[in-house]
């Protein structure tokens, strides 16, 4: 894989910093790719704005901080707006499509997915961060599905396994309306 830099941001209490953690886990452990992972968050435990910077390659990283990210991870309005004008042209913004309002973009390519009303739906809000992981293995192709689970399973609090499993299936295999392509596919923006 060529050097994937992505930001995955939303507010505290989301579990965006264990959603990039997965992903990264999956590349460098499961896979023996190359990943970094930086984080920053708001004083606050919960509600506050929250980020974590990931890089993902085959090959060793040098500078492990994202400058320009390929891909955009936004859970909430904010993170949206603080973020997308750090995305490259042509780069990829996904969204929980009930918190956040995009802006016409035809610079970037936005897909959205329900990933909190996927989670409230399978009885726990807390797991629309593994929707979101699920959304963005699919639309990104970056990783082997069986890789990220492998991820989630051992990175998740024991107990919880099945339920983050089962977020991660609602976000890969939802259907974006598309006629039924891929979402590595070109997509107008």
């Amino acid at each position: 894989m060529k050097r994937t830099e992505l930001r995955v941001s939303g507010f505290g209490g989301q579990g965006v910093i264990l959603a990039a953690y997965v992903l990264g886990k999956a590349c460098a452990v499961v896979e023996n790719g190359h990943a970094t992972l930086n984080q920053a968050f708001g004083p606050e435990a919960r509600g506050s704005a929250c980020s974590a910077q990931l890089i993902l390659s085959s090959e060793p990283i040098s500078y492990p901080y994202v400058r320009h990210p390929d891909i955009l991870v936004a859970m909430s309005q904010d993170a949206y707006r603080l973020f997308i004008d750090e995305v490259k042209p042509g780069g990829l913004v996904l969204i929980d499509e009930d918190l956040v309002t995009p802006e016409v973009d035809t610079r970037r390519r936005v897909l959205a997915v329900p990933a909190t009303r996927f989670a409230e739906d399978l009885g726990k809000r807390i797991i629309a961060n593994m929707v979101m992981v699920g959304f963005f293995a699919a639309a990104t192709d970056l990783l082997d599905v069986e890789s990220v689970r492998t991820a989630i399973r051992s990175s998740v609090p024991s107990g919880t396994e099945e339920a983050n499993l089962a977020a991660f299936d609602s976000g890969f295999n939802h259907d974006t309306g598309i006629g039924g392509r891929r979402f590595s596919e070109e997509v107008p923006a």
